[in-house]
């Protein structure tokens, strides 16, 4: 609950910092390859289902055995909630900041990821497609199914996706895909005869981008 009312305030910064950012645009003149600034089109809010498959490196066994017993990977199903907002424009690309929070189970097992990351986005392929890069850090927020202990750990991120423009305010993202890890809890976390290393997830998600003003 704290991770998704802090995602909120976060929403509300980014508007804040979309007006401000119209309000006071950086001046350009014709001569200047790039600027700063946020114009329409430039803020976008999503909520998108996503699937992510998490893998460990050995099984673990017991009630902190996060994917269960015995078993070394499980897809897990959900969805994130965020915003993003591109305030450096260049010919070439734009780029800025991405604020996501994520939450996904998957046999009663639930990981709760918030993250911020920078982006960039390469100038239209073509008249509709947007493609996207981002690299986002946070923390992961994980609890077994038979334990009501969490864990919150070191969590990054790696995601690429496409978006197509619908109309002036809904973009379609027809992909997004993300690799990634995080330490999610485990035997080894509560005097366990074994250590764990981090689990790597492999995400999938798809959905609408509304985009503002």
């Amino acid at each position: 609950m704290k991770l998704r009312f802090l995602v909120l305030c976060l929403s509300f910064a980014l508007m804040n910092l979309a007006a401000v950012a119209q309000d006071n645009p950086t001046p350009v003149n014709p001569s200047t390859a790039s600027f700063k600034g946020v114009g329409p089109g430039d803020v976008g809010l999503y909520v998108n289902p996503v699937g992510i498959n998490i893998r460990n490196s050995k099984a673990d066994f017991g009630p902190f055995a996060f994917l269960g017993d015995g078993v070394t990977q499980r897809w897990f199903a959900g969805a994130a909630i965020g915003g993003y907002v591109n305030f450096y424009h260049d010919p070439k690309f734009d780029a800025g900041i991405d604020i996501r929070d994520t939450v996904v189970t998957g046999n009663g097992s639930r990981l709760n990821s918030f993250l911020v990351g920078g982006r960039i986005m390469p100038k239209p392929i073509a008249e509709k497609f947007k493609p996207y890069l981002q690299l986002s850090i946070g923390v992961g927020n994980s609890k077994a199914a038979h334990s009501t202990i969490r864990l919150s750990r070191f969590q990054y991120g790696i995601y690429g996706g496409l978006d197509y423009t619908l109309s002036k305010h809904v973009d379609f993202r027809a992909i997004e895909l993300g690799y990634g890890s995080v330490s999610t809890i485990n035997s080894g976390n509560f005097n366990g005869t074994q250590s764990f290393s981090a689990s790597t997830m492999f995400n999938v998600s798809a959905g609408l981008v509304f985009r503002v003003p």
